[in-house]
């Protein structure tokens, strides 16, 4: 179950408005009296709020009983404002493009505007979500007091539009897709789009080691099958296309008074912030995060080990989720920079 937060005549980077936009989210555990336990947890890519709910419960790091934890839906996910669900003239193919900003500046309408919140104890999320978290704590520094990006970074490095552009040839070059207004889906091409997906998810070493059998299925084409055919076939096209557009086009160097120049955008973070790259990611690798990391004041990097590749994020293999767990636990426990800031300035009169 979800909820949708609608936002009236909601004005996009690209000028297009939506009439209403509509924000699907769902919370875990309850907002304390002075509204200082939020955490808000962003999606990732063809994912909704029940893909991070691995993270999420009694014991865990995120445990519901300390904290109240906001899981909004990525625009284009299906349950989000989406090709698949918006009204003409913005339905199907006209969906506008949609940015990581867009994204946040919902986000940020929620939590301020609904839940009356003007602190977030911290933001995490996986890949697409490691992006809104990165833009979350540029867009919003005195609000973000820790953040916690993991198998993301803060843009989309060239090879990874590369990978993206190979995603939406496999899609849109099946005949059935027929420029974005199929009357059924273009099955051939989903299973294109998915069968590209299967060689980057994962890492070479999980396919050598054969780590599939983990997952249940004893071959490397069953994993395929039922493992990557099977997440994505029942997406809708448009949708995908949607996500992959907002995914390209993430860069927190564009975020107005930056200018492009992404060192200072980085530079320009107060929350206390730690990267969770991992080890074998091809998709963004810890060398990225690495370099990332120099130019946040208080900036961390932690490599992930194994050989899960981008799918480390997912949650699937225990020993990830532990070291994930872990990470947020320990940066929860962290002094926010933001507090100790708050406690050294003067009283003012």
């Amino acid at each position: 179950m979800h909820e949708i937060y609608e936002l009236p005549s909601f004005q996009l980077d690209g000028g297009a408005v939506l009439d209403p936009a509509k924000l699907a989210y769902r919370t875990y555990g309850e907002l304390n009296a002075a509204r200082t336990n939020a955490v808000l947890f962003p999606t990732w890519f063809a994912g909704d709020h029940t893909s991070n709910e691995w993270l999420i419960g009694p014991g865990k790091a995120l445990d519901p009983r300390e904290h109240f934890v906001i899981v909004p839906n990525l625009f284009g996910n299906g349950l989000s404002s989406s090709p698949s669900n918006t009204p003409p003239p913005h339905d199907a193919a006209d969906f506008p493009a949609i940015t990581i900003r867009d994204n946040v500046r919902a986000q940020h309408r929620l939590v301020t505007e609904h839940f009356g919140i003007d602190r977030l104890a911290l933001v995490l999320g996986c890949s697409m979500g490691a992006l809104q978290t990165y833009q979350w704590a540029v867009s919003h520094p005195d609000m973000v007091e820790r953040a916690l990006p993991y198998c993301g970074s803060p843009r989309t490095s060239p090879h990874n539009a590369v990978f993206i552009e190979s995603l939406r040839a496999a899609l849109t070059l099946d005949s059935a897709f027929d420029g974005g207004r199929y009357r059924t889906p273009p099955l051939a091409g989903l299973r294109a789009f998915a069968r590209v997906y299967a060689g980057w998810g994962f890492s070479q070493a999980f396919y050598w080691e054969e780590e599939y059998r983990r997952l249940g299925f004893a071959s490397r084409e069953e994993c395929v099958t039922g493992f990557w055919e099977a997440n994505f076939i029942g997406q809708d096209a448009n949708n995908l296309l949607a996500m992959l557009r907002t995914r390209q086009d993430a860069d927190v160097s564009a975020t107005p008074g930056h200018d492009g120049d992404v060192e200072a955008a980085l530079g320009s973070i107060k929350a206390k912030l730690i990267a969770l790259p991992a080890e074998k990611d091809l998709y963004f690798p810890p060398e990225d995060e690495v370099r990332a990391a120099r130019h946040i004041p208080h900036g961390e990097v932690r490599v992930i080990p194994g050989i899960w590749g981008h799918m480390t994020g997912s949650g699937a293999n225990p020993a990830d989720a532990a070291f994930i767990d872990t990470a947020v636990r320990d940066l929860l426990a962290a002094p926010s920079p933001l507090a100790v800031r708050a406690a050294g300035e003067p009283a003012r009169s």
